[in-house]
């Protein structure tokens, strides 16, 4: 790509008359509306306060649609296309300065003009170098007309040379710089750049490896394609992705200390916000940071989201908070205190009784985060650190408008607030100095009507960012084979407590708490399922089956779970993942894991413990939580109590650790596998040894085939229900007598959950459950037997040999019949003249749901010690059947396996 120079002529963007005087908030509204929505005062003096810095910004026009109404904007959609943006840039944070065009120069020849002439592309996410002498942004060219939209421009990074004048696209080469949408870069201190990109460079590597085409993954709300954090080298245009997310990280920011700090859609299960993480930049070191439970921090207590984070001069985190969706384009900016607190509530541990508050309103107390409210303060649409030791911001602020009656715009007052005579008007937002401190601000850039100014920046030299070397992770051994390790101390630690009922000490002795009483046995490991869009895989809703909320899912594999509560395994890289507890026959004993936790090729992520959901205590963060409950060795040489002298440990060290210096790192497996490496058989017996191999079915075992080969990161768990779980009803499961021939009795599961008997008569599925083979008459997408499992449905009885719905008398609340009326309330009779009594069916309790296996008790209630089916079904299948239910339920969790139209 050419390198383009701008022309040294500077041009006078229209409406940029001069005004400099300093205004505070609670008169400027009126000032600025009662001239009409533009500013005079032309003649007044250079006021003093102005500082001498460059500053660039981007002038957009408003959006409206057909019928003459703003275009919200979605903070979930940042991928968005609004054409008309350009870019400027000034010598000075003045009114009187001239502005010239640095972007429109990218785009020369009648190909990028539509048929009126006009030069529509977009240009957004500005930066600047920290010495201040380039640049940085992203841009989009205008679209093709009449071209497919796989084949419209992408987003791509621009750099700007400030002193040499030219404008230059970081990516040089076409195809590369169009293979994802890029957005948001931000300076590293050494030169490279990290940005948000569709191209999810490392995660489709992945999808090779799994057998899977390559595509741009969906946000898990399925509508448009994930953005994750990658950072280029300009020198060498090497790319690498350095977040996972199956949703979006946005806006990142380099802080002091050299780490990114970035705005994470969690969107996982039952989750969606949008809150503060912070990683290194090699993808190391990923933490949350803020904001979990402090979205009710809007004004009046409104939901908000931490949007658009700046660093501050103090350190400090300035956000935009305001709803996803906003008209105004705008909300109010808090600085937030992340070396301190978690939560706007919750400092971090070693602050818990100094502290109160870490959000601190940048902007009047008044400003609305409710975009169906305006007040007297007005709205704020971006901001940025005029980086000159006095706090300021240089913003971009709109008044508070109304239009009247008439049409016409007035100033907000608070009675015209409170009147319905009165609509909101469109935002005005101009750049302006902002002191926060005594709540002034001095004009920059008078906002003009059906135009709004916003990224701007400041060209200031400031204090370059530490730099955070690269690890040699993906050199090890382990990096090189595709995995990281993750270590957690206890997952008895629940945010600082131990949960144990005698103490962690007693928990791992196994002379006092035997294997089989310890409730915490295994991890499993999880995997999210990138979802493809229409055009690579139609995958509908009824490909999810009973519900959607947990998309699809993948097992990685399991890991036993030391006596101490500890756990340190190996795990494949550069996937999104979750843990599960899970107890001695295979099911989830703890809530679903609702974050994507990411290792990166040879990193060890570092766990205290587990975390209730509801729970503000600081967690996921190494130094904000308690201190772990699991103090680990007490000693250095001596074997924990009553365990193995062998595994001698090391002072402090968990049973994890001391297993994995000894003995080597575990592994995930497929299989749930356990043997007693921990008791002394000289003081006490052995627990017994058991497994849930797959190799055990007789139906079909749900694993890849790299799962036969050990330790290979690509090995996964898939499971869909009419391949792996429908085939266990109809497995033969007679008992016969030692001749091997006369059946004793047949547990096969559909000859009694079935339409009819061994004779082929009509009969009443047992327990009202049908488990036969064919389709559902209510989704033909699904197999009957998943429909009967999963869904409620209707008791059944035979009349006259037919199999029939059973119909009861609807009572009413006295108990008394009720039965049919016309229009007018009179009672229907029949033949006879006797009322007609409304009839109704009787509801049969679905037997599983999608929440998991603890809560399916109806299904394995029977197969359970002393139940109707005990030993009808092999642990293996049960375990099988607990680890489907608990990843969701899934009809299909492979969005290549649907069937394709």
């Amino acid at each position: 790509m050419k390198m383009i120079k701008t022309p040294p002529n500077d041009t006078l963007t229209p409406g940029d008359q001069p005004l400099l005087r300093v205004f505070s908030l609670s008169i400027l509204s009126a000032a600025l509306a009662a001239c009409g929505g533009g500013i005079g005062g032309a003649n007044q003096g250079p006021d003093p306060v102005v500082q001498d810095i460059p500053i660039a910004y981007v002038k957009r026009p408003l959006v409206r649609n057909d019928d003459g109404a703003l275009v919200s904007q979605d903070a979930r959609t940042p991928i968005e296309f609004r054409p008309g943006a350009v870019l400027y840039i000034r010598s000075q944070a003045s009114p009187s300065a001239t502005a010239r065009d640095i972007s429109s120069q990218a785009f020369q020849g009648p190909e990028f003009l539509n048929d009126e002439g006009q030069l529509l592309y977009d240009v957004k996410d500005v930066d600047v170098s920290s010495d201040g002498s380039k640049i940085i942004f992203a841009m989009r060219a205008p679209e093709i007309e009449d071209a497919d939209e796989d084949e419209q421009p992408t987003w791509n990074i621009w750099e700007y040379d400030v002193a040499a004048g030219v404008l230059e696209r970081v990516i040089a080469s076409d195809n590369v710089a169009e293979a994802g949408d890029d957005m948001a870069p931000h300076y590293l201190p050494d030169g490279r750049i990290v940005f948000t990109s569709t191209r999810q460079r490392q995660s489709q590597a992945i999808l090779l490896d799994e057998g899977k085409p390559q595509f741009e993954a969906l946000n898990e709300d399925r509508r448009n394609p994930a953005m994750v954090l990658h950072v280029i080298d300009p020198d060498t245009d090497g790319i690498k992705q350095i977040t996972f997310n199956q949703s979006s990280d946005l806006d990142p920011v380099v802080t002091q200390d050299g780490k990114i700090v970035f705005t994470r859609w969690d969107n996982m299960g039952g989750n969606n916000s949008m809150n503060l993480y912070r990683v290194n930049p090699d993808g190391t070191g990923f933490e949350y940071l803020y904001g979990r439970h402090s979205h009710d921090t809007g004004s009046s207590n409104g939901a908000v989201q931490f949007l658009k984070p700046v660093a501050l001069e103090d350190g400090r985190i300035m956000v935009s908070l305001r709803p996803y969706v906003s008209s105004r384009y705008g909300g109010a900016l808090v600085a937030i205190d992340v070396a301190n607190f978690t939560e706007h509530d919750q400092p971090t541990y070693e602050n818990r009784d100094v502290l109160t508050n870490g959000q601190t309103a940048l902007t009047p107390n008044d400003v609305s985060t409710d975009d169906e409210v305006q007040t007297l303060a007005g709205t704020f649409n971006s901001a940025y650190p005029m980086w000159d030791g006095t706090g300021r911001l240089l913003v971009s602020w709109s008044q508070c408008r109304l239009l009247d009656t008439d049409n016409d715009i007035v100033p907000c007052t608070n009675e015209r607030l409170e009147s319905a005579d009165y609509q909101p008007a469109p935002p005005l937002y101009g750049l302006w100095i902002y002191n926060a401190v005594d709540g002034t601000q001095l004009p920059v850039i008078v906002p003009t009507e059906d135009t709004y100014y916003t990224d701007a920046v400041v060209l200031q030299s400031r204090t370059r960012a530490d730099f955070i070397p690269d690890g040699d992770g993906p050199e090890s051994d382990l990096g090189k084979a595709g995995y990281g390790v993750v270590h957690i101390r206890s997952v008895y630690d629940i945010d600082g407590t131990d949960t144990t009922p005698a103490g962690i000490g007693a928990m791992a002795d196994p002379v006092q708490t035997s294997a089989d009483n310890r409730p915490a046995r295994f991890l499993r490991v999880v995997k999210a399922v990138s979802m493809p869009d229409r055009d690579i895989a139609n995958v509908p809703g009824t490909a999810f089956g009973a519900s959607a909320g947990q998309l699809m899912r993948e097992i990685l594999g399991y890991v036993p779970i030391e006596p101490d509560g500890s756990v340190k395994f190996a795990v494949p890289a550069n996937v999104a993942f979750a843990v599960s507890i899970v107890d001695k026959a295979g099911k989830r004993a703890s809530p679903r894991h609702q974050n994507w936790l990411q290792v990166r090729p040879g990193e060890t992520l570092e766990c205290i413990g587990c975390h209730t959901a509801n729970s503000e205590l600081p967690h996921g963060r190494p130094g904000a939580q308690a201190p772990s409950i699991n103090t680990g060795a007490a000693t250095t040489g001596q074997p924990f109590p009553n365990t193995d002298p062998a595994l001698f440990t090391n002072m402090g060290e968990t049973m994890a650790e001391t297993f994995a210096r000894i003995n080597g790192l575990r592994y995930l497996n497929p299989d749930i596998v356990f043997d007693d490496e921990w008791t002394d058989a000289n003081i006490t017996a052995k627990a017994e040894s058991f497994s849930y191999a797959y190799a055990d079915l007789a139906t079909t075992a749900p694993i890849s085939t790299a799962c036969a080969t050990p330790k290979d990161a690509k090995c996964r768990v898939v499971i869909n229900y009419a391949t792996h779980i429908h085939p266990l009803w109809g497995k033969v499961r007679q008992v016969l007598d030692d001749d091997g021939t006369t059946v004793l009795a047949d547990h096969t599961c559909n000859s009694c959950h079935g339409l009819t008997d061994a004779m082929a008569a009509v009969q009443v599925p047992a327990a009202q459950l049908d488990l036969s083979d064919g389709p559902s008459t209510d989704q033909a997408d699904h197999l009957k037997s998943y429909r009967e499992l999963l869904f409620n449905d209707a008791e059944q009885e035979i009349i006259e040999g037919v199999l029939v719905d059973r119909q009861i008398p609807v009572l009413d609340g006295d108990g008394n019949p009720v039965f049919e009326t016309d229009g007018n309330g009179d009672l229907i009779l029949d033949d006879d003249g006797n009322p007609i009594p409304v009839m109704t069916t009787v509801a049969v309790n679905r037997s599983m749901t999608p929440q998991g296996s603890v809560a399916s008790t109806r299904f394995f209630a029977p197969f359970q010690t002393g139940g109707s089916h005990e030993g009808w079904l092999d642990p293996v299948e049960l375990k099988l059947i607990s680890e489907w239910l608990d990843i969701g339920a899934q009809y299909y969790n492979n969005p290549f396996d649907v069937p394709q139209d």
